[in-house]
């Protein structure tokens, strides 16, 4: 009777958000009975919500080798690695799930969340249809087929769905920042920001509506709105097809040029074109810390930044105002150390902006290495009057190569 006594108490505090406590009560009650299905089960979640995924999943391998023919416990591995960003594993777990238990409308849930993280929004969709048959006011599933709808273009439906999921739960946070994003995407910002503080005012803590609140106040800016665009449109694309459109735009921007100089007649067109798409380029990477930096100044925004965030925004605020008055100081002096300066702090900016991005260790050392480099040419050129070309030769291919590595973790992150 005790030890049931203490595990309810176990699961109210999970309920509560108070996972830490949870994890040692369940701790002190798993060295009595190790092979306690609930008390495995229980501590498994806790370590899940303390995103601490390993001994979460050492934890609900010990009760599956207890119970195999439990769903839950399967339902539980599958959002494990989900959160591991392990899709395919994840999604092998949920059909399991649902293989032993088929009747839970939980279990397809999942799976259309796994699903969405793997971009195939119809299955994703389907998924959710098939838990909304057997559950039809299951808030979660409203989400899933909210989302899968807005994917696969078919918004009026989608913002129907989140409405219905909205009446069945007004304060639901998850659909609230569901909503926002939505409504992000779709382009209305007032409306989205409205929706964000409704999900923050329900769960202060929420790390989706928090991001949201972000994107929906720097979306003020025409020029972030435009890049916001660009980006949803981007990320509902698979990875080959992501590849697809920067190696595509990388080699038209080359056939751009080799036509402009060898075409005197087109290159007066040719050039603006080459320079606008330029600049497209280089603002995709630079967007975001730039507009960090604006979102400083606003009361709120600069509340919603992470360390990380602002101090990405700081480096690259300074590496542009360097960088504008290095050119200020070429105009003045003609000093071709000044440009040489200019060039390096400009395009520092883009290796820069992901400085803190994952895997890190790797984002770090390869700034290191560049601002080495870079720092080298620029102080021998202010030293003796003359660029170092072999140092400088290296500074530009790893300039060029940290645009395609910088991508490769990018895609590989957000599929």
């Amino acid at each position: 009777m005790i030890t049931d006594g203490l595990i309810q108490k176990a699961a109210l505090l999970l309920q509560q958000g108070r996972y830490s406590e949870a994890e040692n009560i369940l701790g002190q009650l798993l060295t009595q009975n190790p092979n306690d299905i609930d008390t495995l089960t229980l501590l498994s979640e806790a370590n899940f919500q303390q995103k601490k995924y390993d001994k979460a999943e050492e934890l609900v391998n010990n009760a599956i080798a207890l119970s195999p023919d439990e769903s839950s416990l399967f339902y539980l591995k599958s959002r494990i690695y989900l959160y591991k960003d392990e899709y395919k594993e994840a999604e092998k777990y949920a059909n399991t799930a649902i293989s032993l238990l088929p009747e839970d409308e939980n279990n397809y849930v999942i799976l259309s969340n796994i699903l969405l993280a793997q971009k195939k929004f119809q299955d994703a969709l389907d998924a959710a249809d098939r838990a909304l048959s057997l559950a039809p006011d299951n808030v979660f599933a409203l989400n899933m087929r909210s989302t899968a709808l807005l994917k696969l273009n078919n918004k009026d439906e989608s913002f129907r769905t989140i409405e219905e999921a909205l009446h069945e739960n007004p304060n639901n946070a998850h659909t609230h920042a569901n909503y926002g994003w939505g409504l992000l995407e779709k382009g209305d910002k007032k409306k989205a920001l409205e929706h964000f503080s409704e999900a923050l005012r329900n769960d202060p803590d929420n790390s989706f509506a928090q991001a949201g609140m972000v994107e929906a106040l720097k979306a003020r800016f025409v020029f972030y709105r435009l890049f916001l665009k660009y980006s949803f449109w981007m990320s509902n694309l698979t990875s080959k097809y992501q590849w697809g459109v920067i190696l595509g735009f990388y080699f038209g921007t080359k056939f751009l040029q080799r036509v402009a100089a060898n075409n005197e007649t087109l290159r007066p067109f040719l050039i603006p074109i080459i320079i606008l798409l330029a600049l497209f380029a280089f603002s995709t990477w630079i967007i975001g810390p730039v507009s960090n930096l604006f979102l400083r100044l606003n009361y709120y925004g600069k509340h919603l930044l992470s360390k990380e965030e602002k101090m990405s925004s700081s480096l690259v605020g300074i590496f542009l105002g360097t960088s504008i008055l290095s050119v200020i100081g070429y105009f003045i002096s003609k000093d071709q150390a000044f440009l040489i300066l200019a060039i390096f702090t400009f395009t520092m900016m883009i290796p820069v902006s992901k400085l803190f991005n994952q895997p890190k260790n790797i984002f770090v050392g390869y700034n290191i290495i560049m601002f080495l480099l870079g720092g080298y040419v620029v102080l021998q050129t202010f030293i003796n009057h003359i660029v170092p070309d072999n140092i400088a030769i290296i500074y530009f291919f790893g300039f060029l190569a940290f645009q395609f590595l910088g991508n490769y973790f990018s895609i590989n992150r957000k599929n």
